[in-house]
């Protein structure tokens, strides 16, 4: 089945499901093919109506998702930030390798006051 089915499929069902309101149907249905034409355009994309159609149908599941999730009531939901309530492993900060700066600068090309200096690359 092609992607652009999927997702007209999706949205249809999406938009026919008793829990969305009717300002998010709405809201997704303000999205139309000229607004999908000019957006290409200030995007640079070159589109034609099959595509934009595909596009609006995308863009309007997309708006849908969004619309039910803000529907979630969230209130009583501390913020994450990790999914799993994962905790990042932190160690000593030392020194695990020697200074070579001596080394490496020894063998550059040009330095000069303890710096690289490299030719001009841009004009």
């Amino acid at each position: 089945m092609c992607r652009g089915k999927v997702i007209i499929l999706y949205l249809k069902k999406t938009l026919e499901a008793p829990g969305l309101s009717r300002e998010a149907q709405a809201i997704t249905m303000l999205l139309s093919l000229d607004d999908v034409r000019r957006i290409a355009q200030l995007a640079r994309l070159q589109i034609n109506d099959t595509e934009a159609e595909q596009v609006l149908a995308q863009l309007r599941a997309i708006f849908a998702l969004i619309d039910e999730l803000q529907a979630v009531d969230t209130r009583g939901v501390d913020p994450m930030s990790h999914a799993q309530g994962a905790a990042l492993r932190l160690r000593e900060d030392q020194v695990s390798e020697p200074d070579q700066r001596q080394l490496f600068q020894s063998i550059a090309p040009q330095v000069e006051a303890g710096l690289y200096l490299v030719p001009k690359v841009i004009e």
